[in-house]
């Protein structure tokens, strides 16, 4: 008969192997690159939104870069929403030729807020659009960015996520590690959903919407209002295609102590949202048969990956520790599982061409584990709400080589 500690450890194991077969379905999935686009005729007019709050270092930067884009001028214009600025960011703006409204009343909020208002100006004023983009303060983009949105659209594309790169990679060792783990997270969550059929993720920047499709649901909410709106794309039949020749580049924080109120407010935001919509989600995927909202509902139940390497390294440590008390087997099992996280990251960097400090820095990857729990943590046993911080940008020249 079995010990009860193996029972413990045995019926601990079952759903670890469900959440691995669940990531590493992404992972394979992942490893098909998608299909070229082509250029129809047609060219779209598009409205680009940049939520900026104290952003004037960085701004004209933006905006001057992103008129350098290869397509035609008379077919876009860059929106600015100077959001509660008390420095030069509308002026700045203005000066580099985007139309800015200033926001001085009403909720403070944040990006989510600040969004939601510059589209009630946009869909009110003289303007016919047939797409919304949105950028951060901060974003450089690639020459052929529009062109390539332009032909997804075209294609029948409604909503098209464009692939997020960290710009400051060798600005220090957090930048580097999330570069590296931006780079995996675009191959598995984004390449490999949307070669699934699925709906990628809604990464916060470098996202086009058709207007018909912002004007019936709205923005997001809350602290993730791009993780809530994703949900709610879901519920309503909206599907987030990945275009990864679309390349966005922004700025990563430089310290570990500095994007810890970023990484909270993530944490906070994503477990609010998550019990707001997790019920729905599971009723309607199995009532509709949809693998998409499936897939939805498991994205905001099932335990992050950093958060499955963490427990199985402790149920591996407790099993050497106390290994009269456990089977041999399960010892095994324990340490197979370990093996697969972490060769987890592997196979994405390979595929995206990563250069050998990327490999290097996610050898920090226990510490990584460690920190995020911790923040995990801080979040679930929050009493009060987690304000909006601003995360801090920095002026910098886009270096598209990260690679080097």
């Amino acid at each position: 008969m079995m010990a009860i500690p193996d029972l413990v450890s045995a019926l601990l194991y079952l759903p670890m192997v469900l959440c691995a077969l669940y990531l590493w379905t992404l992972v394979f999935a992942g490893m098909r690159p998608s299909k070229k686009t082509t250029s129809p005729d047609a060219m779209n007019r598009i409205a680009i939104v940049i939520p900026a709050h104290n952003e004037e270092s960085v701004i004209a930067y933006t905006v001057s870069s992103l008129k350098r884009m290869d397509y035609p001028s008379y077919l876009f214009t860059i929106f600015v929403v100077a959001d509660f600025c008390t420095d030069a960011t509308a002026q700045t703006a203005r000066s580099e030729g985007a139309i800015c409204y200033e926001r001085q009343k009403g909720e403070r909020g944040g990006k989510g807020t600040a969004i939601h208002w510059a589209l009630e100006q946009i869909f009110s004023g003289s303007g016919d659009y047939d797409a919304v983009i949105v950028f951060d303060a901060d974003t450089r983009v690639d020459d052929a960015f529009l062109r390539v949105i332009n032909a997804r659209l075209n294609e029948g594309a409604q909503v098209i996520q464009g692939k997020h790169v960290i710009s400051n990679p060798h600005a220090g060792w957090f930048p580097a590690l999330t570069w590296a783990m931006m780079a995996i997270d675009n191959r598995y969550s984004n390449q490999g959903r949307h070669n699934l059929g699925l709906s990628a993720k809604h990464m916060g920047d470098s996202i086009c919407f058709k207007t018909a499709v912002l004007k019936s649901t709205g923005w997001g909410e809350g602290l993730t209002d791009d993780y809530e709106l994703r949900l709610r794309l879901l519920l309503e039949g909206f599907k987030i295609e990945y275009e990864p020749e679309a390349l966005g580049y922004g700025q990563a924080p430089l310290t570990w102590k500095e994007a810890q109120a970023q990484r909270l407010r993530w944490a906070r935001g994503i477990q609010t949202t998550g019990n707001r919509y997790r019920r729905l989600l599971f009723t309607e995927a199995f009532r509709r048969r949809n693998w998409g909202l499936l897939d939805g509902a498991l994205g905001i139940t099932l335990p992050s990956y950093t958060t499955l390497a963490f427990f199985s390294a402790a149920l591996l440590g407790l099993h050497l520790l106390f290994a009269a008390h456990f089977s041999s087997l399960l010892v095994y099992l324990w340490a197979g599982m370990l093996v697969l996280w972490f060769i987890y990251p592997l196979p994405g960097l390979w595929i995206e061409g990563a250069p050998a400090w990327a490999y290097l820095a996610i050898l920090s990857g226990p510490i990584f584990m460690l920190w995020r729990t911790w923040i995990n943590l801080r979040a679930k046993l929050a009493i009060k709400d987690t304000p909006w911080i601003r995360t801090p940008h920095r002026t910098e020249k886009l270096n598209n080589n990260a690679n080097d």
